[in-house]
């Protein structure tokens, strides 16, 4: 006797992760949906605040952190360095150009946030220079002197014995 099998197709794990973001977002819309412009303003700022991502990099004299803080004035950054610990804070203002009902969507991140990096103790704390444009903020951490890479010069053949020779016989 011949038994019918039914094929099921196999679904990835990143398609059951897309229907559960799905059904998650249309469950919050109605909920982030603001009756009136001053709540939306107060309702984005408390729900929707954002950390901005940063990129860190290292080469022999320097740290550099750049963050993505577009739509962020620069009267709305603090950049603070205490202790080892370097912190950046600052708010990205909900602007209440439009009507609330002119909204069909609002995916765009507002509110204060903060980001505290500790620092290595290669750091000069007094060479620390910080630079916005374009809404990436860039802050140049200088290396100290002793902890930057220096070359050590190798002596060859007999100069090199003799040297060392001289050196044990005082």
């Amino acid at each position: 006797m011949t038994t019918m099998t039914r094929f099921v197709p196999l679904r990835t794990p990143f398609e059951d992760v897309t229907v559960l973001r799905n059904q998650l977002n249309s469950l919050f819309n109605e909920f982030t949906r603001p009756a009136t412009l001053t709540d939306e303003a107060s309702e984005v700022r408390t729900a929707s605040s954002f950390v901005p991502a940063v990129d860190v990099y290292e080469d022999e004299k320097q740290i550099v952190l750049k963050l993505e803080v577009p739509g962020v004035k620069l009267e709305d950054l603090d950049l603070r360095l205490e202790n080892s610990r370097l912190t950046i804070k600052g708010e990205r203002r909900f602007e209440n150009e439009e009507k609330a009902e002119n909204y069909h969507r609002i995916e765009r991140r507002f509110g204060s946030f903060a980001r505290s990096f500790t620092l290595p103790r290669t750091v000069d704390q007094d060479a620390v220079a910080a630079a916005y444009d374009a809404g990436v903020l860039t802050v140049t951490l200088a290396k100290k002197a002793e902890a930057q890479p220096r070359q050590v010069k190798i002596d060859v053949g007999t100069a090199a014995t003799a040297r060392q020779v001289e050196g044990s016989a005082s």
